[in-house]
């Protein structure tokens, strides 16, 4: 039986359930063991990695609480594993405000789907996300002979991240509402 593990860019999930459910759902509510089943089919899920970095305390401590609930959720998932990265606030020029980008959450999925094929712990990677930046990591796990899909949300499909993986599974509502509890 294939082994299967799934890579799941946080952010970009967030942003496509959002897409998708607006606020009507609550992504504390949101499944991340039933989605791998789904994914994975008949094949054996062996882990889910989730990835995502915390809000700001100081910025708004409402969500940052909601966030930290969302986050302990995940982490008592029975097989996901919770891979934050950080945050980094940067200044819009020519005013006094700012905003926030999730660093580093990228670089630690491409390694670890890059070390799990070295470590032969997988056959197939399962990669939530739309971002294209993936492609050379998912090319150099196709290189050592594993299977690569791509999971995406028809908002932020990459075409190119498509065009490279040996499969490619659209989220939609009727998936994705059996994944809430």
């Amino acid at each position: 039986m294939k082994k299967v593990v799934l890579f799941i860019d946080g952010s970009n999930f967030y942003y496509g359930l959002k897409s998708i459910y607006g606020d009507d759902k609550p992504l504390t509510s949101f499944n991340f063991l039933k989605l791998g089943e789904i994914l994975a089919g008949k094949r054996d899920l062996l882990r889910i990695f989730y990835y995502n970095a915390p809000l700001d305390y100081n910025s708004s401590p409402e969500k940052y609480a909601k966030q930290q609930k969302f986050f302990d959720k995940v982490k008592n998932t029975e097989k996901v594993r919770l891979v934050l990265s950080r945050l980094q606030k940067r200044k819009i020029k020519g005013t006094n405000k700012h905003y926030y980008v999730v660093k580093g959450d990228d670089i630690h999925i491409a390694v670890d789907m890059v070390k799990g094929t070295y470590e032969n712990t997988f056959d197939v990677a399962i990669l939530v996300s739309g971002d294209g930046d993936f492609v050379p990591a998912v090319k150099v796990v196709q290189e050592k002979g594993k299977s690569v899909e791509n999971a995406y949300f028809k908002p932020s499909l990459s075409w190119h991240l498509k065009q490279e993986c040996d499969r490619s599974i659209r989220l939609t509502k009727e998936m994705l509402d059996k994944c809430f509890d």
